[in-house]
C-alpha cells in the first residue's frame, strides 16, 4: 500500500508516525515543498513549543476552537490533550505544564520535539521528500480500486513527475489565501476562504504606544458593537496592543475584522471583569488611605507609573492633584474610563512568525469520525488544512496531534 502525506508539518509528521505504527510494510512518503519539515513547529511557542494545554478552566470547547468546535470535540474523546502529553512523554520528552496552562518540554527548545518527531520517522522508515510541491491531485479509475495521481514539481524539475499512490493524506496547514489549496481543485470540495487569525492590533503613534512593554496581567477586551470578548493579560507594544488577551479577541472575530479591513473599535476593561461600582469602590479605598497623596504616586498595583498617568490624563486628570481633591464625578468618569477604555483599532500586525489562518477544506467535505473525504475514498485531511482554528495557547498544535491520530487510526483500521 502507497501512502502519501502531503506537508510535513505537525499533523503530517504526527501523522506518518502513527501510520507506520499501525502499518509497518506500507509505504508513506510524506512530501514538502519547504526546505525543512516541521519549520512552523521549530518556531512555536517562541522557539520553545507550546504543545498542548492542560485544558484546565476551559469551560467549553467552543471557547478554545472559535471554528471547528463541534467537531474537536467528538475528536478529543479519541486523542486528548492528555493523550497527546503521555505520547510525548513516551517518545522521551520530559514535559512541564505552567502555571497558565500550557505544556512545554523541560528543556524549553521546540527542537526537540522537531527531532523527536523526525526521529521517529526515520526509526519507522517514512519517507521524507523536502523540496517537493505536490501542483495537482487527481482521482485515478483502476481496474483494481481507485488510485490518486499526485503531481510533484521540484526545483531540479522543468516538468512536474507524476506519483500514484493508494492513500492520500493532505496536512498543508492553512493557506492565506485559497490559491495555496489550488492542487485540490480537481477533487471539486467546497472550501471556505482563508482569512489571518491570531494577531495582534495596530493603532496610531501616540502616547499610548510610548508605553511599549507595559503588561497588564488581568483586562478583558471587546470590539464594540459585537458580543466578541476575551480575557487575559494585555501587552503594550511599539505598534499597538498585543498580548494574549488581544490575540484571543483576534481569533474569534477574524471574520468580522477581515470584513471590516481590520479597522474598528475595541474597548479596554483595565480590571478585567470588574464593573464600574466595584472600580469606584476600590478607588474610594485607596483614596480613603492616602487622601493628601497626589494621584500619580499612589494608584492600584497591576499598573506601573507611565500607564496609570496616561490615564489619569486622559481623563482630563491632573496627576499632580491629591485624592481628597477628587469629587464623585471624577471618581465615576475615572471608574468609567478604567473599565472601558476605547481605542481605535487600524491594522493588524502578524503575531511573529506563528501566523494561523481560519478557513480551508471545509468540514462538510470530511466524515467526522474519520475525517475521510465524503466524495474520495482513501483520500483524507488533517490539521489546519481543515477549517479549524483555535486560540493561542498549544490549541492549534493539539488539533494537529488529535486529527493526525484520528486519520492514522482510521486508515489502519480501513
Amino acid at each position: 500500500m502507497r501512502i502519501s502525506i502531503i506537508g510535513a508539518g505537525a499533523a503530517g509528521c504526527f501523522a506518518a508516525i502513527e501510520i507506520k505504527r499501525r502499518l509497518p510494510k506500507a509505504e508513506v512518503v510524506v512530501f514538502e515543498s519547504g526546505r525543512k519539515a516541521l519549520a512552523k513547529v521549530a518556531i512555536t511557542g517562541g522557539g520553545r513549543c507550546n504543545l498542548t494545554n492542560s485544558f484546565e478552566g476551559v469551560v467549553g470547547v467552543e471557547t478554545v476552537y472559535p471554528r471547528g468546535a463541534r467537531l474537536m470535540k467528538r475528536l478529543l474523546k479519541e486523542f486528548s490533550h492528555t493523550d497527546a502529553y503521555r505520547w510525548f512523554e513516551d517518545a522521551g520528552v520530559r514535559l512541564l505544564t505552567q502555571e497558565d496552562h500550557c505544556v512545554f518540554p523541560v528543556s524549553q527548545d521546540a527542537m526537540e520535539i522537531v527531532n523527536t518527531l523526525l526521529g521517529l520517522m526515520k526509526r519507522y522508515g517514512v519517507v521524507l521528500k523536502t523540496q517537493h510541491r505536490i501542483t495537482t491531485i487527481e482521482p485515478l479509475e483502476k481496474d483494481d480500486g481507485l488510485e490518486y495521481a499526485l503531481y510533484v514539481s521540484t526545483p531540479s524539475n522543468l516538468q512536474s513527475k507524476v506519483y500514484e499512490s493508494d492513500v492520500v493524506v493532505v496536512t498543508t496547514g492553512g493557506s492565506p489565501r485559497l490559491s495555496g489549496l489550488s492542487m485540490l481543485a480537481p477533487l471539486e470540495l467546497e472550501m471556505v476562504s482563508p482569512v489571518p487569525s491570531l494577531f495582534s492590533f495596530c493603532l496610531e503613534k501616540g502616547p499610548i504606544t510610548d508605553l511599549m512593554g507595559t503588561v497588564v496581567e488581568d483586562t478583558a477586551v471587546s470590539v464594540v458593537g459585537t458580543k466578541m470578548k476575551a480575557e487575559g493579560p494585555l501587552l503594550i507594544t511599539h505598534w499597538g496592543l498585543s498580548g494574549p488577551a488581544i490575540l484571543k479577541l483576534s481569533s474569534y472575530a477574524a471574520r468580522y475584522l477581515n470584513e471590516h479591513d481590520y479597522r474598528t473599535t475595541i474597548s479596554v476593561n483595565w480590571f478585567g471583569k470588574a464593573h464600574e461600582e466595584e472600580v469606584v469602590e476600590e478607588l474610594g479605598e485607596l483614596a480613603a488611605r492616602h487622601a493628601q497623596k497626589q494621584l500619580q504616586s499612589v494608584y492600584p498595583t497591576r499598573f506601573n507609573s507611565r500607564l496609570w498617568t496616561f490615564l489619569l490624563q486622559s481623563c482630563g486628570l491632573r496627576p499632580e492633584q491629591r485624592w481628597a481633591e477628587l469629587g464623585r464625578k471624577s471618581f465615576n468618569r475615572l471608574a468609567s474610563r478604567l473599565t472601558s477604555f476605547t481605542f481605535e483599532v487600524v491594522g493588524k500586525n502578524r503575531f511573529k512568525d506563528e501566523f494561523v489562518t481560519c478557513g480551508g477544506v471545509a468540514l462538510g467535505n470530511v466524515n467526522p469520525s474519520t475525517l475521510e473525504c465524503r466524495r474520495h475514498p482513501n483520500f483524507y485531511f488533517a490539521g489546519e488544512v481543515l477549517d479549524i482554528d483555535a486560540i493561542t495557547g498549544g490549541f492549534n498544535l493539539q488539533a494537529a496531534w488529535t486529527t493526525a491520530y484520528v486519520v492514522a487510526k482510521s486508515i489502519s483500521a480501513s
